[in-house]
């Protein structure tokens, strides 16, 4: 580690620096001797915990004030993991033994509280951070952070050789430029802000989005005494949670390691079909590719039901097109021309990374959406010491595999 030792001296004397520690109410500089990793969800939970096993200390910076900020804000109360719990554990820990085969939003927080403990991550709260760069000369990166207090704006420049972008696929809401949005007199609001149906008992609602969100929230609606309707903009794979007693994931991962692709999935269409039904003839067309392969090619998770397909099969649930407009008041145009009136529209319409919005690298992640040019397995690892963890669009198993990775590789500079 003598190489730090150097670049460390190097920024101590340099003017820059020196200025940035003259007023430390406003402005400080934080020399970071390991890697310096953004993001306190699950994913930057996770690489953090792989370094502490290896014995190599990480820093983690987390704009908001806890660890799990999506899971534990921006989620429905209903919400339970859709994947066996096997599938959804972190490295080098399982999850307790009396949590179900699917834990509640509830269980993994807890288990995330419970992760964190034990591999003493204490991250770096109300952390925003605003820029990262690379200094060519220093060989560092450079990531700056304001927090926001009662008093002051405090900035910060933590400098890493090791840079680590946890932030995930799910960092910022998506919400559609719908024309009309101003005249809608009704409530607007994306599933992030959506707690319960509770709130809208006896009230007719407009579900955008047919993922998995969009289907619970619906039939959280139902549960509530509301009357929901589902737009559906485009092709969905709807499958059982289940088949054949065990989960349609594990069923898949194993049928996989015997069969190429696309035969399992035909024999996950036709057993959708026997268990589900026609879902074309409910509204809800299925892609022309099947479910694992969309999933391979472009993220695109299929819907696993819980339930909702049957409060669309009696009417529960009423399944409408995409909409062209919102009208005075509390009407909606469709793209059939049709109209219809609502209390209240409800925006599934999910997530996106915000790393271009901070990161100022070009080469490993595209501007275009966020994510890693290099797709799975080949996305953890930039150039410069630059890592990424959480975009693999697999989920928290892809997440797991990227941490090790990280791990593992940073560690050898420590040897």
């Amino acid at each position: 580690m003598d190489y730090l030792k150097e670049i460390q001296g190097k920024i101590c004397h340099d003017p820059y620096f020196n200025k940035m520690n003259t007023n430390t109410n406003t402005k400080r500089c934080v020399f970071v001797n390991g890697p310096v990793i953004v993001g306190a969800g699950p994913s930057g939970l996770a690489v953090a915990a792989c370094l502490t096993a290896k014995g190599v200390q990480s820093l983690v910076l987390e704009r908001c004030n806890c660890i799990a900020s999506l899971w534990k804000r921006k989620t429905y109360n209903r919400l339970s993991l859709h994947l066996p719990k096997q599938f959804c554990e972190l490295p080098l820990m399982s999850f307790p033994h009396d949590f179900p085969t699917y834990p509640t939003k509830q269980q993994f927080i807890k288990y995330l509280e419970l992760y964190a403990m034990t591999f003493n991550i204490r991250p770096v709260f109300n952390q925003t951070v605003i820029s990262a760069n690379y200094d060519r000369n220093l060989g560092l990166w450079i990531i700056r952070t304001d927090t926001t207090t009662s008093h002051a704006t405090i900035t910060t420049e933590y400098v890493t050789r090791w840079l680590i972008v946890a932030t995930g696929e799910n960092a910022e809401a998506v919400v559609p430029d719908i024309e009309g949005m101003d005249e809608f007199s009704g409530t607007i609001m994306h599933t992030s802000l959506y707690k319960s149906g509770e709130i809208f008992t006896r009230k007719k609602v407009l579900v955008v989005g047919c993922g998995n969100s969009g289907m619970e929230v619906c039939l959280d609606l139902c549960n509530h005494d509301a009357a929901p309707s589902l737009v559906v903009r485009d092709t969905v794979h709807v499958l059982p949670r289940e088949m054949l007693g065990k989960s349609t994931f594990g069923l898949s991962m194993w049928l996989l390691k015997w069969l190429p692709m696309r035969l399992v999935d035909r024999f996950l269409l036709i057993t959708s079909r026997l268990f589900l039904g026609d879902t074309s003839r409910l509204g809800l067309d299925r892609p022309e590719i099947g479910p694992l392969e969309l999933k391979n090619l472009s993220g695109k998770t299929p819907v696993l039901d819980v339930g909702t397909l049957a409060k669309i099969k009696s009417g529960d649930i009423k399944v409408c097109p995409g909409i062209k407009r919102l009208l005075k008041h509390h009407t909606v145009e469709f793209v059939n021309g049709q109209t219809e009136e609502y209390d209240a529209i409800i925006l599934a319409t999910g997530y996106k990374s915000n790393v271009p919005s901070w990161l100022k690298e070009k080469e490993m992640f595209s501007e275009k959406d966020g994510l890693p040019k290099r797709p799975f397995p080949n996305g953890w690892k930039g150039e410069c010491g630059l890592y990424a963890v959480g975009f693999t669009k697999r989920g928290l198993l892809g997440a797991s595999i990227d941490a090790k990775k990280i791990a593992e590789h940073i560690h050898q500079y420590f040897q």
